[in-house]
């Protein structure tokens, strides 16, 4: 694996790619004389980029777990540029995946075009924050790698080859190119911390998945299972690391147990897995695009309309007393008096005389109310895409601070979740501004440092707070306001140093041991989507239990006889992988399931037989995951 990049993120992925996925890395970075000064807020940022800018070469030798026999490795190359030169010495053309995440869209691009003609079989990743231009360039880089492989095997068909790409080499998802974005890849994370307090997250078709870890149930309790259960921790009952494990106590964690292993398992803790859900209170029902009639008039105008009427309607009836008319008819020379086009009536009785005198007057009063209510309404129209405010009695909801590139994305993503959310800009010109107005978010704008601004955002009452600012020390420092206003809120700030997210997660979590916080860098909420794309198109992501990963994968049953043909119990392997859902995009309903929102099957029954067209999504040990899909293992050195 070839990682190319300039920040943070280059860093980070190389190291999931070697501890979590065990695989053989080259980094290739920017010299430390060369590497202009970026903004920073705060000193541990200045720290770590000029830490990562002395490295020059680093070789990291580690033991291979109980689950994988590969030995990570890492060369460390600098340069200003990826050129095709550094491309190549890096080793691109002999590479399976090519990371670039430079902080720069078009050299993210020139390097990819470069590393596609030195390699068309190269599985490419790019950081890119055009989202648009990032499928034009993807279709652009398969389409390339498409006709390059064809026109190899062309050429091998003409000298007597075997006219194939050997093993899994011709599959698109092999050559496939993937396109990324920090904002896309870090809002689910961000917003399951936000809900639930854990990062433990895995984003499936647009399903947010979580594994929770479960302390060994009470006597006579039965626990949870979730929608399943995904390892057997090492912890035991009378073992003082309670759920969280530990390598000495019992015989070690054990990944993806049968029923029967589960069952034995007395006194031991649980990784379940769960779909995140919001229990907070729910979003009003509002028809999309459609503005309550209630809005358009401010209540003292609606009441001075209903009281007019109440004078139209009380003079009709009277005149229909007076002079013994029909009701209809008696209207209609009602609202002839009202707006004065009705002829005098001279001749007639004295009882006729007053009602008209009456009606007229009542017509002034009219003229008005109408004309308030035009401008109301026009100033309601006007107004309508204005910036809302939140509700009196709103409580609850999510604050979010910054509307900037992921705070927009994680905005996003929360209202698709139907959570109500405040949003806190300073900048009344920043991206997310069009979209809070077009989801009709309520939107404080001002400084969070300054006093105030956090209480109109009802921070007293809400029951997150998303610190998303790019300012290292303003998401410090409204957490720690926040903390004195409500002590148990559940907070999360992003930060950019890993290191220093660390240590501000531990001093938060010491001086307020009651309340759940969470520090998150960007780039380490980011990595594992970029690895899971260097994977391949398949991996939806991994979670840790204790020294181990389950790795969450997407798999096309055709071509795989542990699958294709065999019943969901039969495809099971303990401690290898499992399958959890169905896709049933392509397939329909399956019978004895019902599919969530997302077009996933959770609940499959054990007799249902897999096909060849089946999509699956399965958590699998970094072994069994190689073993299904042919990828084969390094020996150790």
């Amino acid at each position: 694996m070839v990682v190319c990049g300039d920040d943070g993120l280059a860093h980070r992925l190389a190291t999931e790619l070697r501890g979590v996925y065990r695989e053989q890395v080259v980094l290739v970075v920017p010299p430390s004389r060369r590497t202009p000064p970026q903004p920073m807020a705060g000193r541990a940022r200045a720290a770590s980029a000029a830490l990562f800018g002395r490295m020059v070469t680093a070789v990291n030798r580690g033991t291979g777990d109980a689950d994988d026999t590969l030995v990570p490795d890492e060369r460390v190359m600098e340069a200003a540029e990826p050129t095709e030169a550094v491309l190549a010495d890096a080793g691109v053309d002999r590479a399976a995946a090519l990371a670039l995440v430079y902080d720069d869209d078009e050299t993210n691009i020139r390097a990819a075009l470069t590393a596609r003609r030195l390699n068309p079989r190269l599985r490419l990743v790019l950081r890119l924050y055009n989202r648009r231009l990032g499928q034009h360039i993807e279709e652009l880089l398969d389409q390339a790698a498409e006709l390059a492989a064809d026109a190899t095997a062309g050429h091998r068909d003409g000298h007597g080859g075997h006219g194939g790409h050997g093993g899994h080499g011709g599959h698109g998802a092999d050559i496939a190119t993937t396109v990324l974005s920090d904002a896309d890849t870090t809002a689910p994370a961000l917003v399951a911390t936000a809900l639930v307090g854990t990062s433990k997250v895995v984003d499936a078709e647009g399903l947010l998945l979580r594994a929770v870890e479960r302390r060994p149930p009470r006597p006579g309790e039965v626990a949870d299972p979730g929608l399943c259960t995904l390892a057997l921790l090492s912890a035991t009952s009378n073992d003082p690391a309670g759920a969280e494990g530990s390598e000495d106590s019992g015989d070690g964690p054990r990944l993806l147990p049968d029923a029967e292993a589960v069952a034995a398992a007395t006194g031991r803790g649980a990784v379940v897995l769960e779909q995140v859900s919001y229990s907070g209170p729910p979003l009003p029902a509002r028809r999309a695009g459609v503005m309550p009639f209630a809005s358009l008039f401010s209540a003292r105008l609606r009441w001075s309309l209903a009281g007019l009427v109440a004078a139209v309607v009380a003079l009709a009836v009277a005149l229909i007393v007076v002079t013994d008319d029909h009701p209809l008819h008696a209207i209609y020379i009602t609202l002839l008096d009202l707006f004065a086009i009705n002829d005098p009536a001279v001749d007639a009785p004295l009882g006729r005389q007053v009602l008209q005198l009456l009606s007229g007057l009542v017509g002034l009063l009219l003229l008005p109310v109408l004309l308030a209510a035009v401008l109301e309404a026009l100033g309601t129209f006007r107004t309508a895409s204005a910036l809302r405010k939140p509700p009196r009695g709103l409580s609850g909801h999510v604050v979010l601070l910054g509307l900037g590139k992921i705070g927009t994305r994680v905005l996003t993503r929360l209202r698709e979740l139907h959570i109500p959310v405040v949003c806190v800009e300073a900048d009344p010109e920043a991206r997310g501004m069009a979209v809070a107005r077009r989801l009709r978010v309520p939107v404080v704008v001002g400084d969070v440092t300054q006093e105030g601004v956090l209480e109109s955002a009802k921070i007293h009452r809400a029951d997150a707070l998303l610190a998303l600012t790019s300012v290292d020390t303003t998401n410090l420092e409204a957490v720690l306001y926040a903390r004195s206003v409500r002590p148990d809120l559940r907070a999360v700030l992003r930060l950019y140093d890993d290191d220093f997210a660390k240590a501000v997660y531990r001093t938060l979590r010491t001086a307020h041991p009651a309340a759940l916080t969470r520090s998150r860098s960007v780039s380490h909420l980011a990595a594992p989507a970029f690895a899971g794309a260097m994977m391949g198109r398949q991996i939806l992501g991994a979670i840790p239990v204790e020294r181990r990963v389950l790795l969450f994968a997407a798999v096309v049953v055709d071509g795989h006889p542990q699958l294709e043909g065999r019943t969901v119990a039969e495809a099971f392997r303990p401690g290898a992988w499992r399958v959890l859902a169905l896709d049933t995009a392509a397939r329909g309903d399956v019978a004895g399931a019902e599919p969530p929102g997302s077009g996933l099957v959770w609940d499959l029954p054990d007799t249902y037989v897999l096909r060849a067209g089946d999509r699956v999504v399965l958590a699998a040990t970094r072994r069994g995951l190689a073993e299904l899909l042919g990828r084969r293992t390094r020996s150790p050195r």
